[in-house]
């Protein structure tokens, strides 16, 4: 327990020197596990004690955000995540979409996709809640947004711009065969991604009770497809016949290339698929690990990275879109063209640069890699990522995690501060607390 008698300037000391201690111990075994091998590391550092110095962090971090003034924070009370672990409980909450706008603000989705939640938009030190949108997803070529409202998709030309269409949620019935008894939606599935094309004219809708297409005319369902749902079906009237016919997807994605030429969607127990333009199916690639997990194309639309999941970890393979259509390989079958990205990762978001590929994974990690799978640098956030965005001009690096936290992310700036964990030249030039017992956000 800290003496009462402490001065807050011995507290703050003491964060300051076990943070840049402990940093410095953690980048030290990363270095010489990356070099020589993970046995020849050592054992992994433990943390040196901070937890009981957080609320006095917590404190300071209040009294700055209420000045309005976060310029020394960061330098007397230092950047660090594993302290912060035993707030999470109560604290911490699930970030699933951000997005950074060329003028520099972020908005952002508070709340898993499963809840309520809220969309929130920061303007430097500014936060204000945007009424009247439950979740929304930009277009991967960022021209367009679209969003949940009561009455259904909306698309805009930028963030909050010209309305550009708007279509009805998803009803249940799409490719449901007349011989089931199967009932539509009471309420709107709630999305986990919301993609408009990059002509603001179709939305891909992802969630739980299926993977579909919306456009002015009809909403489409790419998973589960006709067929599985017979399967499907089929063996819930044998083995389930009490049991009401519904879909529930787990691990549902998608992706859409920048230039609209394809789709790639995937759920736990399928492989990964890739779609043309008219939902045919070009691409069947089969998992190297567990289930399908993750999507995202190249900026050019020229490959596609393809992560697949077991527990925490994961296997990422790439495919030059070249290759399609007609390419198909078998689960867990080695092939030339679908060569190992990054082996280790479950992926749950990711931005494409020239030739690097920026993942973020379920261990708190943001990781960069080659086209080719070479290794370019790793940086510690903390926690299940949830989403990650560039901005236009591929400066800055907007990443959100499952407890709570908007990091901000100054890349190719030469180097790293003394407290950050990482291998990279880049620095995380602010870091939000969206906290659930805090009165409001807090910029740390």
């Amino acid at each position: 327990m800290i003496n009462i008698f402490r001065t807050k300037k011995s507290v703050q000391k003491e964060w300051k020197v076990k943070t840049l201690d402990f940093a410095k111990k953690v980048n030290l075994y990363v270095d010489k596990g990356l070099k020589d091998g993970w046995e020849e590391a050592g054992a992994v550092p433990e943390d040196n004690g901070r937890e009981k110095l957080v609320s006095h962090l917590l404190k300071e971090i209040r009294k700055a955000n209420e000045k309005g003034d976060v310029t020394k924070l960061r330098e007397d009370w230092p950047l660090a995540h594993s302290p912060m672990i035993p707030e999470l409980e109560s604290n911490g909450q699930s970030i699933p979409v951000v997005a950074i706008l060329d003028d520099g603000r972020v908005v952002a989705r508070v709340g898993a996709f499963h809840e309520e939640g809220y969309v929130a938009e920061i303007d430097d030190l500014s936060v204000k809640l945007i009424e009247g949108i439950s979740y929304f997803g930009s277009s991967p070529n960022k021209k367009f947004f679209a969003y949940c409202k009561d009455n259904g998709v909306s698309v805009t030309e930028g963030w909050l711009g010209r309305e550009v269409s708007s279509f009805s949620y998803p009803t249940g019935l799409e490719s449901v065969p007349d011989k089931f008894d199967v009932k539509a939606f009471d309420a709107p599935p709630r999305p986990s991604q919301l993609i408009p094309f990059p002509d603001g004219k179709k939305v891909l809708f992802v969630s739980s009770q299926g993977i579909f297409v919306l456009s002015n005319n009809e909403s489409v369902r790419l998973l589960p497809t006709k067929e599985d749902l017979v399967r499907q079906f089929e063996w819930m009237q044998t083995e389930l016949p009490d049991r009401e016919l519904t879909v529930d997807l787990s691990m549902a994605h998608g992706a859409i290339s920048p230039d609209g030429r394809f789709i790639a969607i995937g759920e736990q127990n399928s492989t990964h698929r890739i779609l043309d333009a008219n939902y045919n199916l070009i691409g069947d690639i089969g998992n190297l690990s567990e289930y399908a997990h993750y999507a995202i194309f190249s900026k050019h639309s020229d490959m596609i990275a393809l992560n697949s999941c077991h527990f925490y970890n994961g296997v990422t393979i790439g495919l030059s879109t070249s290759h399609l259509p007609d390419f198909k390989t078998e689960p867990y079958e080695d092939n030339e063209y679908t060569p190992i990205l990054e082996d280790g990762a479950r992926v749950y978001a990711g931005v494409h640069r020239d030739n690097e590929f920026i993942i973020g994974d379920a261990n708190g990690h943001l990781r960069a890699f080659g086209e080719n799978g070479e290794r370019h640098w790793q940086h510690y956030i903390g926690a299940n990522i949830g989403d990650i965005d560039l901005s236009s001009d591929e400066s800055k690096l907007v990443c959100s995690t499952c407890a709570g936290y908007i990091s901000i992310i100054e890349l190719d700036t030469g180097k790293r501060k003394e407290y950050e964990i990482g291998t990279g030249g880049h620095t995380e030039c602010r870091r939000w607390l969206f906290w659930k017992n805090e009165d409001k956000p807090l910029a740390w």
